[in-house]
């Protein structure tokens, strides 16, 4: 299997020196400038500093290089994947594409997976998702991770080619459940961040982790997903990854809300363009989702963290 990564953000370029410990892999970056910078520094420096790249990545800003091989992992954002796939469809087209990112896609409503099927219909495409930082990756630390693909044989070949020593990837062909996963914990780790930003207590903060569960599995059987992928690696796993570490971009922008910090505009956060998102599926399909809806407040400024706590504790009493 001849793999190649497309995007050398952080995650990209982590599972790309995963990767590489068992041959060649190339890793596409956007930016001409941030490819030179990469070959000549040996390191991301600007998103894993300190880490030297093996020499067996390649790294390019020209797709055209990237024809050959079979199995190209997406480490770009959610919000842009659809311009990927689109600007980039001849040389993406006739490999096996899988998602590496979490979110639904704010106009459409749509998973890494759907969208990839729109843009590109008939490609094999997988999503790789759950409870992994990039830092971590990139270390060699035990991380182990969901592999989503609705064909069992192929989801089977890329589990193989994709594990490594200290990276064990977990099958399954819940698609829709593996996509809400990661996708909505990361609106439940925006509001766990602005509990702890706010001073609320870990108490405050495990109580909406266990409730944001429950709104995340509500949505996800209602959406056609398996309990029982919620509650492995790609939902709980990566709920209680995000909603408890600062390394998390969502958990930090929560902190700064909590904290009336301005956040850096500059770094890419999933869950806020992905809470409007679950807003409209919410709707569109009658879900209750109260955490989400003071998630979108915050986000808008439209209500404060104090008047998202008096909403929450307000909702009339009820079995657990």
């Amino acid at each position: 299997m001849s793999i190649a990564v497309i995007g050398a953000g952080a995650f990209g370029t982590a599972l790309a020196i995963s990767l590489a410990g068992n041959g060649p892999v190339r890793l596409w970056s956007r930016s001409a400038d941030h490819a030179a910078l990469m070959r000549a520094e040996k390191q991301n420096a600007a998103r894993l500093p300190g880490i030297t790249l093996p020499e067996n990545i390649g790294i390019s800003c020209e797709l055209d290089s990237f024809l050959n091989y079979s199995t190209l992992l997406l480490a770009v954002p959610m919000q842009q994947l659809r311009g990927v796939l689109t600007t980039h469809a001849r040389h993406l087209s006739q490999a096996t594409l899988v998602a590496c990112c979490k979110g639904i896609e704010l106009d459409t409503g749509l998973g890494p997976l759907a969208v990839i099927s729109k843009v590109l219909p008939g490609a094999r495409s997988a999503l790789l998702t759950g409870p992994g930082f990039a830092a971590d990756i990139a270390h060699g630390l035990p991380t182990a991770l969901t592999l989503a693909c609705k064909d069992e044989a192929l989801g089977q070949a890329l589990q193989q080619g994709l594990s490594r020593a200290n990276l064990r990837l977990y099958r399954t062909t819940d698609t829709i459940g593996a996509e809400l996963g990661g996708a909505l914990k990361n609106v439940m780790a925006i509001a766990c961040g602005a509990v702890m930003g706010a001073g609320l207590g870990v108490s405050a903060r495990a109580a909406l982790m266990t409730r944001g569960y429950a709104e995340m599995l509500r949505m996800a059987i209602t959406l056609g997903a398996q309990a029982e992928t919620m509650a492995g690696l790609s939902g709980f796993g990566d709920l209680a990854l995000t909603c408890t570490s600062e390394q998390s971009r969502n958990y930090q922008l929560g902190l700064s809300i909590g904290q009336q910090n301005v956040f850096d505009a500059t770094i890419t956060v999933e869950g806020a363009a992905t809470a409007r998102a679950v807003m409209g599926l919410a709707k569109m399909h009658g879900i209750e989702m109260p955490i989400t809806r003071c998630v979108v407040g915050l986000i808008d400024q439209s209500l404060t963290i104090t008047g998202a706590m008096a909403e929450l504790l307000a909702r009339p009493l009820k079995e657990e």
